[in-house]
């Protein structure tokens, strides 16, 4: 039984362990270690903020349908002295396009999200043209849409009120950076941090992000999870798009509304997507080339667009198959990692508190099982193969 657990990374992720922690078994201690307390420069706050269930494996689904239940009750589960939190939550939904090359793996990606009861439709050309008169649908063959349980939030809203309610609840956070791991065979027995104190823990939880490579190499485990850096680009149009949702074109290309103005960007080229690029610059080029065409092409309107303000953040990338990497590593007998989301941790955050919380105080998954997300996987060189990559 573990009763000191430290947290490597207040993130959604950490932050979300930390209070299903406290939440479940206040006994335990719980110590969080973050960087950036400001969040300025967190993978939580700088990400584009949405949750669907189009996705084309079974568990991804499933954290998600976990994901939304959790965004839509979180005022009364995340309250605070009487101050219920708001994440501003729209339920706008996913649109996903296809063309003929890519509509039979649409279809079959949304037989699987009905048979888990995921509330998407299939739309033919006509009922596109139908319910969003605005989009281009000439090279389109269906669109998948997602009529509830799908849309987008506040991110940095979300994780600070999983924090506030963690530290209600006990959680103590620590602002720091984390430059060691104590370890006594296979065991983790400190945390020590640049601000000179040393954490004693009965586990540890890697949850730091884009950073997590790098603590995970102090225990000499290569951790396929790199931070990639993406773009995001707010724009202003005169153009007037009724019952606009997330919009995810062929080619890659998303945007969705943010009250007047809209929110569009797009992953660069595999040849062209280097680690560690800094956070304080923005690639415009990938805008001007790719981003702006592409939404000129698909809503005529958009042919009239300006940059009101850009910004970058982090994805913590799996290079293997853009999926978390979730539990134990078999070389660390305490030691749960948390890693390589992919730009799905804000919305996959939620279940994976829960789960990684069970695992440590159960010692096993009791609600939903996670553990295909495990190092097996990886450590065999076995992706679980994700089609809907975004």
């Amino acid at each position: 039984m573990a009763s000191k657990v430290v947290i490597v990374g207040g993130g959604v992720i950490g932050s979300s362990v930390a209070y299903f922690l406290r939440a479940t078994d206040p006994s335990v201690e719980v110590t969080v270690i973050e960087r950036d307390p400001t969040y300025a420069r967190s993978s939580s706050a700088l990400s584009a903020a949405s949750i669907r269930q189009q996705f084309s494996t079974p568990l991804s689904v499933r954290m998600s349908l976990y994901g939304i239940e959790f965004l839509r009750s979180i005022g009364g589960r995340l309250e605070v002295d009487g101050e219920r939190p708001s994440i501003d939550l729209h339920e706008g939904g996913y649109l996903f396009l296809a063309t003929a090359r890519g509509e039979a793996t649409l279809r079959e990606n949304h037989a699987l999200q009905r048979e888990l009861s995921a509330d998407i439709s299939l739309l033919d050309t006509p009922q596109l043209r139908s319910r969003f008169p605005w989009l281009n649908t000439e090279d389109l063959a269906a669109g998948a849409f997602g009529e509830s349980g799908e849309g987008w939030f506040d991110g940095y809203g979300l994780v600070t009120a999983l924090r506030r309610k963690a530290r209600a609840l006990g959680a103590r956070y620590v602002a720091s950076d984390v430059i060691g791991l104590e370890c006594s065979g296979r065991h983790v027995t400190g945390v020590r941090a640049s601000n000179g104190e040393t954490y004693a823990c009965d586990v540890v939880v890697n949850a730091a992000g884009a950073w997590s490579r790098s603590i995970a190499a102090m225990l000499g485990i290569d951790l396929p999870v790199y931070a990639r850096r993406r773009s995001i680009f707010n724009v202003s149009s005169p153009a007037r798009l009724d019952a606009c949702p997330l919009l995810i074109d062929p080619s890659g290309v998303y945007f969705r509304p943010e009250g007047r103005t809209w929110i569009c960007g797009t992953s660069p080229a595999a040849d062209n997507d280097p680690d560690d690029l800094p956070l304080d610059e923005v690639d415009h080029a990938l805008f001007d080339d790719v981003i702006w065409p592409t939404l000129a092409h698909r809503v005529p309107q958009f042919e009239a667009l300006r940059v009101e303000r850009s910004w970058s953040g982090y994805y913590e990338y799996n290079v293997l198959d853009h999926n978390a990497i979730i539990g134990y590593h078999p070389d660390i007998d305490n030691c749960v990692f948390a890693n390589g989301f992919s730009g799905h941790g804000l919305q996959q955050g939620p279940a994976t508190g829960r789960g990684v919380s069970e695992l440590i105080l159960d010692g096993k998954y009791s609600t939903l099982d996670l553990s295909s997300l495990n190092w097996a996987r990886v450590l065999e060189g076995r992706p679980i193969v994700e089609k809907n990559v975004v």
